[in-house]
């Protein structure tokens, strides 16, 4: 056997036993760790607050599907209204063309003096003759929604009136038309075209709507004869120009 195979003798001079040499070993080798030791421990998961945050997301969602579904609402509403009114107003521009078909009827009639269509029997079946076109195209646009403003002894709207003059009347109620140049024409509840009007001024005030037509005649009663007489001298029948106020 070689020389560095031979076992080793001790200070004695006997060989070492196998024993010892196994405990030397284990004596020199670092103990072993305990499983786990150094290892992080797993969190413990937090439920509650995750609960909290999966009910503030469905709280948003939930938001915005309410908000969704009401602007598909308004969006359904919005396009159902528009239909209306297109189909409603359909021939504003068209009744607002042919409305001035009604004014040259009505400068027809009012070119011929009455005398002569009472002297003139063929001139008075012309008159008539054009009169009943005036009124079939009337009735053909009111079946169409169509209608006309004729407001003469009305009061003044300015909604559907455009006043053009003043004139003193003090024999009617401050206010109120007393003469149309013009007729107008609305279409359902729109104005095509407004009335051109004179507006009296210098009368009573009006009175206002609802009220009782007794109530209405009670103050001019109570005047005495002397003072309606003079009202009705110094009132002015002339037309004056419309300043802007109505």
């Amino acid at each position: 056997m070689p020389e560095d195979k031979q076992p080793q003798a001790d200070a004695s001079g006997s060989p070492p036993q196998a024993g010892e040499e196994t405990a030397t070993a284990s004596a020199e080798q670092p103990s072993a760790a305990p499983e786990g030791a150094g290892q992080p421990q797993p969190e413990t998961p937090n439920f509650e607050a995750r609960i909290a945050e999966l009910e503030a997301q469905i709280a948003d969602l939930t938001d915005r599907l309410l908000r969704a579904h009401a602007e598909m609402d308004n969006i359904r509403k919005r396009a159902e209204r528009e239909k209306a009114d297109i189909t409603k107003y359909a021939i504003t521009k068209f009744a607002g063309d042919v409305a001035v078909l009604s004014d040259n009827f009505q400068r027809a009639l009012s070119a011929v003096p009455q005398h002569a269509i009472e002297q003139d029997s063929t001139l008075k079946a012309l008159v008539e003759g054009v009169s009943m076109m005036e009124r079939e195209f009337l009735n053909v646009l009111e079946r169409h929604g169509v209608k006309r403003i004729d407001p003469l002894g009305q009061p003044f709207n300015p909604h559907f009136h455009d006043a053009v003059m003043e004139q003193q009347n003090p024999e009617v109620p401050n206010g109120t038309i007393v003469q149309v140049f013009q007729p107008g024409y609305m279409i359902e509840d729109r104005v095509i075209r407004p009335a051109m009007v004179v507006v009296a001024k210098g009368g009573p005030k009006a009175t206002p709507a609802g009220k009782p037509a007794e109530q209405q005649a009670e103050p001019a009663a109570e005047q005495p004869p002397e003072q309606q007489k003079s009202q009705a001298t110094n009132g002015n029948d002339s037309a004056e120009p419309n300043n802007g106020t109505a």
